[in-house]
């Protein structure tokens, strides 16, 4: 999986993308998936995801990650190339500082877990039921505990 990650911030971020590729590998392996998609991932503070959130999701105040799945809507006339692309997450650093906290797991921790969470959006995982629920966090557990683990720090 081709990662572009983007930071919107004054914080280094630079680290987090190894760590996006081990986890995209992984859920490429779990759920066999081809290694040609592309997947765009852009660091922001509070005050972007809040007004993002605001005005896309039509939800006003800020959220921990945002998905924006490309293969969402269907409509209209998709090359192959297109169907490449799963689209663009956007990851709150300030969010994830605070919930590492009240997590008691380390910011890393949570920055991956944000990340996977975002990656199966993209592929077409969600939660909007008890079922889906539990099946979405049990693959979350299933991609991210041999990567990171949830140690309390």
């Amino acid at each position: 999986m081709y990662i572009t990650v983007l930071n919107r911030t004054n914080q280094d971020v630079s680290s987090f993308e190894p760590l996006f590729h081990k986890i995209a590998g992984a859920c490429e392996k779990r759920l066999k998936l081809p290694k040609d998609h592309t997947l765009s991932v852009t660091f922001v503070r509070s005050r972007a995801i809040h007004i993002i959130n605001r005005d896309y999701r039509g939800i006003d105040r800020p959220t921990d990650v945002i998905t924006f799945a490309a293969l969402d809507d269907r409509s209209g006339f998709e090359t192959e190339e297109e169907l490449l692309d799963l689209g663009d997450l956007f990851i709150n650093i300030d969010y994830a500082g605070k919930q590492a906290r009240a997590y008691g797991h380390s910011y890393e921790r949570e920055i991956a877990f944000l990340f996977t969470h975002g990656l199966l959006h993209t592929l077409g995982y969600d939660h909007m039921n008890e079922a889906d629920e539990k099946k979405m966090f049990a693959l979350q557990d299933e991609i991210l505990d041999p990567i990171i683990r949830r140690e309390t720090c």
